[in-house]
């Protein structure tokens, strides 16, 4: 049995592993879920957060035996918990995340993405620290081969995002590097291209990659499946 803990992307909140924790507890492991400052039932105001906070939310729920899996933007928060202290954690799983390059933002590392499907979507606060996102775009965007009810769920609950944690680059990723390590791409995602995760991780060992066939969100589209996955990452 593995402590898994479960880091949301932009926009989302603990929320997003509804279906996700059941699967992964009918497989003997013990996961659960953190809403990042300013996410979900966090009360930070949006325009305090930062990448660091993200990183310190992510090791004051972590402990050195916890596997830590970040979805989307979530993988910058990971990379950021693990650089800043790598023995707080057993090991990463990148779901359809970003994996941060030293010296580049998320922001900058979207630029790089053949396409930036999110952009269209994106609402931008008057003072430019945060943004929301077009409710009529997501089910496109984040839900397009999840169930139709998981859309209506999912969307009334997508929060502001803090504009900081996305220009913020890390330095220096040695030490998040250097962690035992493992990635799933979904090859039909429509937020972060999946030619762009093949980009990131195309120097990983192909042991360490995995692949769906679904959208952006796995975790609602096929849970049973992703939590397959990740038991075969725990158990090989």
């Amino acid at each position: 049995m593995s402590d898994i803990l479960l880091v949301h992307g932009s926009c989302h909140g603990a929320w997003c592993w509804r279906d996700l924790i059941p699967a992964l507890r009918a497989l003997g492991h013990s996961p659960r879920a953190i809403d990042l400052p300013s996410h979900g039932n966090d009360k930070t105001p949006v325009n305090d957060v930062t990448l660091d906070s993200y990183a310190d939310a992510v090791l004051a729920a972590s402990t050195p035996e916890t596997v830590v899996l970040g979805h989307s933007m979530g993988g910058f928060a990971i990379s950021a918990a693990a650089q800043k202290n790598p023995d707080a954690m057993a090991r990463l799983i990148y779901l359809c995340a970003y994996v941060p390059a030293p010296g580049l933002t998320l922001a900058d590392m979207r630029k790089q993405a053949p396409s930036q499907p999110l952009m269209p979507a994106v609402r931008m606060a008057e003072d430019g620290k945060s943004f929301t996102l077009d409710p009529t775009m997501t089910q496109a965007l984040f839900y397009q081969d999840c169930a139709p009810q998981i859309a209506s769920f999912a969307t009334p609950q997508l929060c502001a995002q803090a504009v900081a944690p996305t220009t913020k680059a890390l330095p220096d990723t040695a030490r998040a590097d250097a962690k035992r390590r493992s990635y799933i791409r979904c090859m039909n995602d429509a937020t972060i291209p999946p030619a762009y995760q093949v980009t990131m991780t195309r120097d990983w060992p192909s042991a360490d990659v995995y692949e769906m066939s679904t959208g952006h969100s796995p975790f609602f589209a096929d849970p049973a499946g992703l939590a397959q996955i990740i038991d075969t990452i725990l158990t090989r």
